[in-house]
């Protein structure tokens, strides 16, 4: 099969390679379901509640993750939305397993940091922007579980800041919480959408109402509404602009709020990740850059697995294409040999 060079650079834009970052349980595995529900990827989400749940999540492959409920491997998934070939890599929250997220940083371009509304900015979050920020990794931001009583919205924005050092440009804004939480205004649409618990509810079924200062909405979201109208004047005037390039090198991240579980404000993040985090750039290797539109096949190793399923002497290597096109069944050379 003979490869059609002219469409390589196509291809490298149609790409988005990204990882979900956070602490344990701030519900990462759970976004990570609801990007491929949204993206059509699955038809049914699993979920990372109940251990003895018939389903479990896509990305929870392994015994030890099933029982728990926790992502202890990394796993890789991929997915096509809007034209896009979306890399999406769920990475271990736990500390126990934090060497196989630092490998798998690596191998991205971009990191969605997911944050428990109710815990703000936690440890293992912490020492992870620390691996993105070596690397100035473009980071998006999802503020997770608003439909429990958590901090106020202002107060998290301000603890990201202070706590990791970047820029926070809110893109939702969250109306109440809890009980209350009656949904989040798109500040970039100029639109609300109306929050409906229930995690089986397709996507793109809620309720979107026009504009921002809809006289109706007083009535009949209360004082959440009044609350959050003021928030958002406030942020107005104190945030910055969305300035492409400081996102790119990680110093600003785009904010964004939801309920993973109840498969709310996931598409907003899932169309930012198609508009705003950047295609395949060029990596440095010892001896030169690799550009990604060269027709030369490279690529780098970030992790190698071994000895998961007992009946076998497996082993499998998870490769990041740098350049080129891969076919099967083509020799290549592993520079260290």
């Amino acid at each position: 099969m003979s490869t059609d060079l002219s469409r390589i650079p196509s291809e490298v834009r149609r790409r988005r390679t990204f990882a979900i970052i956070s602490h344990p349980d701030a519900g990462k595995t759970t976004l990570t379901e609801k990007l491929l529900l949204f993206s059509g990827a699955i038809q049914i989400a699993g979920s990372v509640k109940a251990r003895k749940a018939s389903r479990h999540a896509t990305s929870d492959w392994m015994e030890i993750e099933k029982q728990r409920g926790i992502s202890v491997a990394s796993s890789v998934m991929q997915m096509e939305y809007r034209d896009c070939v979306i890399n999406l890599l769920d990475t271990p929250g736990h500390q126990d397993f934090s060497e196989d997220t630092y490998r798998v940083l690596t191998a991205v371009d971009a990191a969605l940091m997911v944050i428990d509304a109710a815990n703000g900015v936690e440890p293992q979050t912490r020492r992870l922007i620390q691996v993105c920020r070596a690397r100035n990794t473009p980071i998006l931001t999802f503020v997770n579980k608003m439909d429990r009583e958590v901090q106020e919205p202002l107060a998290l924005m301000d603890e990201i800041e202070r706590e990791l050092g970047m820029t926070v440009v809110p893109f939702t804004w969250p109306v109440g919480m809890g009980k209350h939480f009656h949904g989040v205004m798109d500040l970039r649409q100029q639109r609300m959408r109306v929050f409906a618990p229930g995690e089986d509810r397709a996507a793109g079924t809620e309720e979107v109402l026009d504009g921002l200062d809809n006289p109706a909405y007083a009535e009949r979201f209360g004082m959440q509404y009044d609350n959050a109208q003021g928030e958002i004047e406030l942020v107005k005037e104190a945030a910055p602009a969305f300035d492409e390039a400081a996102f790119l090198d990680g110093k600003q991240t785009p904010m964004f709020f939801g309920s993973a579980v109840n498969n709310f404000g996931v598409q907003e993040v899932l169309d930012a990740l198609v508009e705003l985090a950047p295609a395949p750039a060029k990596r440095a290797a010892m001896q030169r850059v690799v550009q990604p539109e060269e027709p030369k096949f490279t690529g780098v190793v970030f992790k190698i697995q071994a000895n998961m399923d007992p009946a076998h002497r497996d082993r499998i290597a998870f490769l990041r294409v740098a350049s080129g096109h891969f076919e099967r069944g083509m020799r290549l050379k592993v520079v260290r040999s």
